[in-house]
């Protein structure tokens, strides 16, 4: 009896050290943006008061505000960086291997002001719960987004409203222009009356707050669209260049071998 009594706590005090752990294990875990391209210049705050210069390979954390130059280019690829290897096809003697970028990855353009407000993701299993909260201040943002689970959350907060995202290859202006070319945008504003409109921009589309009409999403900004979600795959100085190898052609003839 005695010897059962002093087995009860101990088993109290693992059952609690495995409910410790398993309550950390299932918490949050902060995401960083790390600069990938700058095509000019750009600087960052963590404390809205003190800015430093922004350099390629940083690792920005939540409550960072970033702001680019008139004229530049800034690229970020949230959380780690998925790098898979996309065989190309062979050409003479050689197969050549080149990796490739999947990841949520966001382009700034000139005079942009950009907060990262909320970057989290949490593993559930086999799947993984992200909550992405931007706020784009003023400017313009490219943004190309992988598919997200159910309960995951994407916004990018406006001025005058709020974007929500969902696996989508979009650009959005502070002012209110929003232009989706996979994907889903609901973009919920403040009309000119006081009350709060939503809007869902589907792919092909664009939508702007300051007119109220929906197009057909023009030419040039298809274009715009494609290419900067092409250019923000490939992550220069972060991902290697492409991997060679040599095929053996020679011919090895090896002799039967008998039992």
């Amino acid at each position: 009896m005695k010897k059962l009594a002093t087995l009860i706590p101990t088993a109290v005090v693992a059952g609690l050290a495995l409910a410790f752990a398993f309550s950390v294990a299932a918490q949050p875990q902060q995401v960083t943006a790390k600069v990938t391209r700058i095509n000019g210049s750009a600087r960052y705050s963590t404390d809205a008061a003190n800015w430093m210069p922004l350099k390629v390979g940083m690792e920005l954390g939540s409550g960072t505000v970033i702001q680019t130059a008139a004229g530049s280019i800034v690229d970020l690829v949230l959380g780690d960086l998925d790098v898979v290897a996309q065989p190309t096809p062979k050409v003479g003697d050689t197969l050549s291997y080149q990796p490739m970028a999947e990841q949520d990855a966001l382009r700034l353009y000139g005079d942009t002001v950009l907060a990262l407000d909320k970057m989290t993701a949490l593993k559930t299993g086999m799947d993984e719960v992200r909550e992405t909260q931007l706020d784009l201040r003023a400017g313009k943002l490219f943004g190309k987004v992988k598919k997200l689970s159910p309960a995951s959350k994407y916004e990018v907060k406006l001025p005058n409203g709020v974007a929500g995202i969902r696996g989508t290859i979009y650009s959005i202006t502070a002012q209110g222009i929003v232009s989706v070319l996979e994907g889903t945008v609901v973009l919920a504003y403040v009309g000119a009356d006081g009350t709060v409109v939503t809007q869902v921009i589907n792919a092909g589309y664009q939508f702007n707050v300051g007119t109220g009409q929906l197009i057909p999403l023009p030419a040039i900004e298809q274009r715009e669209l494609a290419s900067a979600a092409g250019e923000i795959v490939a992550v220069p100085g972060l991902i290697s260049e492409p991997t060679v190898i040599t095929v053996d052609q020679n011919q090895y003839f090896i002799s039967p071998v008998s039992d």
